[in-house]
């Protein structure tokens, strides 16, 4: 008895010990080192209302045929800012709402959407910056105003799908450029 008692013992252990869940797993791809070129500016200043400083290391591509709808791409981060420009005709508040409608489509994907206020009372530049967090679409949006004559809305969208994860890092990187896009924006 003493031997069928050691016997059904071993089995049960055995039987504990197989069912491990430390069955060997793959793991996960590992992203790509991403490095940033050091940031420098050159002033972009066209046919359009306003003057900005934009990144040397992205070009300016005029796809559209509205005045002043134009993108800025980063070929080197697969990134794009759309720039859509609207003169104001006592529809101020209608862009202001429909860019916070833009931003908040991407409340699905989300984890967390922040706002920032933009006033520079000397050059009447006025906006707001929404730094969309989690797996959106667009991360980062904003909009500049003059509150009376002229509206310019942008929009940061990447050539892959989003992973917040591995996309971090350029993410950062092309926030600096826009904050600095923002803080250099004057009408003329």
């Amino acid at each position: 008895m003493n031997k069928n008692f050691l016997y059904l013992f071993a089995v049960i252990c055995f039987f504990f010990m197989s069912c491990n869940s430390n069955d060997p797993v793959p793991l996960p791809i590992a992203y790509f080192r991403i490095d940033t070129p050091l940031q420098s500016y050159k002033t972009y200043n066209a046919e359009c209302p306003f003057i900005f400083e934009m990144p040397d290391y992205a070009f300016i591509v005029k796809e559209k045929d509205e005045f002043c709808w134009f993108d800025i791409w980063f070929p080197e981060n697969g990134a794009t800012i759309y720039l859509t420009y609207k003169a104001v005709n006592g529809d101020l508040n209608a862009h202001v709402e429909d860019s916070h409608e833009f931003v908040y489509k991407h409340v699905v994907k989300a984890d967390a959407i922040e706002e920032t206020p933009y006033e520079n009372d000397s050059s009447k530049v006025y906006g707001m910056l929404y730094e969309i967090k989690g797996n959106a679409a667009s991360s980062i949006q904003f909009y500049l105003t003059d509150s009376s004559s002229h509206f310019l809305r942008g929009s940061l969208y990447f050539d892959v799908r989003p992973n917040k994860d591995s996309l971090a890092p350029v993410i950062e990187f092309i926030r600096e450029d826009i904050i600095h896009l923002i803080e250099s924006f004057q009408w003329k």
